[in-house]
């Protein structure tokens, strides 16, 4: 894999030392994820299907932890 190019989320503040961070080689590539706590683990996933999360993240469709 090329070397990745990572930025951070505009809603993390780094306050706290977790971060999410993406990166993607060009538009129609796949997108990846990692959090900056782990950097290491690194999870890939199409445009489109981080877009559906996305939209479920800002509707509250996804259960919270320990519920």
């Amino acid at each position: 894999m090329s070397r990745l190019e990572w930025s951070k989320s505009s809603y993390s503040t780094g306050a706290q030392g977790s971060c999410l961070e993406l990166a993607r080689l060009d538009v129609r590539a796949r997108v990846h994820l990692r959090e900056s706590d782990d950097p290491a683990v690194v999870i890939s996933t199409g445009p489109a299907a981080l877009g559906s999360l996305l939209n479920a993240v800002r509707a509250g469709r996804l259960p919270t932890r320990g519920k």
